[in-house]
């Protein structure tokens, strides 16, 4: 009898061991004391771009508030594709965060038959850290002023009037110009945004979409004309261009990204992060060092940038089909 107790017992105990075991290692942390070790950004890009610097500032400020170090992780390759995997698969303990841009959140799920992630089932979006808002330009010895004098171009000369690409994205905003207009126009693409700018003041193609960090300067330095921004409203730093919508065009397109956390994670932590985040977005010294990089401040809550999400997702989703745009990872 001793025998069958004493065996009960140890099966017992080994079995609570090895429930223990399994049970992850943030789910028996006090969340109140979260973060308690290093966090992890990942950034799908190369250091020095727009997604990279926002993920700097705001891993900085989160670590002087946390009190722990925030390490950015740049992940790059295939639009992104890499770090949001990565990220979607880690442990949804807080320590493994996304710095997820529009294109691959929102345009990825709208032109790819098939990805290693879902944007919505794999994800919790945080917080939107900044805004792109996007410029139409072309050559500044162009004899196209306005936009209704690129639209009347591109339909007199379909076969000659083209623009240059340089990420889905922006193949994507310039689609929906394409239909909202009528106006035909051939897409050239290039590796990054600066190329595909280049491309304009080499008189290689009659325009481009870009967002504002690479585009102000050849603005303001007279080797580009810009015809219309496609946010809501004008850019401080380009006043006198109006929006689309001012211009005669249907489009209102922004760029975004922020900060996701793998589905699952606990919801007391995803809420500390959103209140730091919402916070850190709104500190004049944030705010100025993303104004010269065209990139909008923003700091919205959990459930907003969820509901942006989903219905970027479902915009983008009906404007490829409509362009028939389907890529390949």
């Amino acid at each position: 009898m001793k025998t069958l107790v004493g065996s009960l017992l140890i099966g017992t105990c080994l079995g609570c061991i090895a429930l223990s075991a399994a049970i992850p290692a943030f789910a028996q942390e006090d969340l109140s004391k979260y973060p308690t070790r290093p966090i992890h950004i990942v950034v799908g890009f190369t250091p020095g771009g727009g997604n990279d610097i926002l993920a700097r500032i705001a891993g900085q400020k989160l670590s002087e508030s946390l009190g722990q170090p925030v390490i950015i992780d740049n992940k790059p390759g295939g639009g992104a594709i890499v770090a949001t995997e990565y990220v979607a698969k880690a442990a949804p303990d807080g320590y493994t965060l996304l710095v997820g841009a529009s294109g691959a959140m929102a345009i990825n799920p709208a032109v790819y038959a098939k990805l290693p992630y879902d944007s919505i089932r794999d994800f919790v979006p945080v917080s939107e850290l900044g805004s792109f808002p996007l410029i139409l330009i072309v050559n500044a010895s162009s004899p196209i002023k306005s936009v209704a004098d690129l639209v009347a171009y591109a339909k007199a000369n379909p076969d000659k009037a083209n623009y240059s690409s340089s990420s889905g994205a922006f193949q994507l905003v310039t689609e929906l110009f394409k239909q909202k207009t009528g106006a035909p126009m051939q897409e050239i693409p290039y590796k990054g945004a600066n190329d595909s700018v280049m491309a304009v003041i080499s008189g290689q193609v009659t325009a481009t979409i870009a967002d504002a960090g690479p585009v102000s300067g050849q603005v303001q330095g007279g080797q580009v004309r810009a015809l219309a921004v496609t946010a809501p409203k004008r850019t401080g730093d380009l006043p006198d261009v109006p929006t689309m919508k001012e211009a005669g065009a249907d489009v209102d397109a922004v760029l975004w990204s922020g900060i996701f956390a793998p589905r699952n994670t606990p919801a007391a932590i995803v809420k500390k992060l959103e209140s730091e985040l919402m916070r850190i977005a709104r500190l004049p010294d944030v705010i100025a060092r993303l104004k010269p990089l065209g990139i909008e401040s923003v700091g919205n809550s959990s459930d907003e940038f969820a509901r942006i999400l989903a219905s970027d997702i479902a915009r983008w989703t009906a404007v490829a089909k409509a362009g028939n745009i389907r890529m390949e990872p």
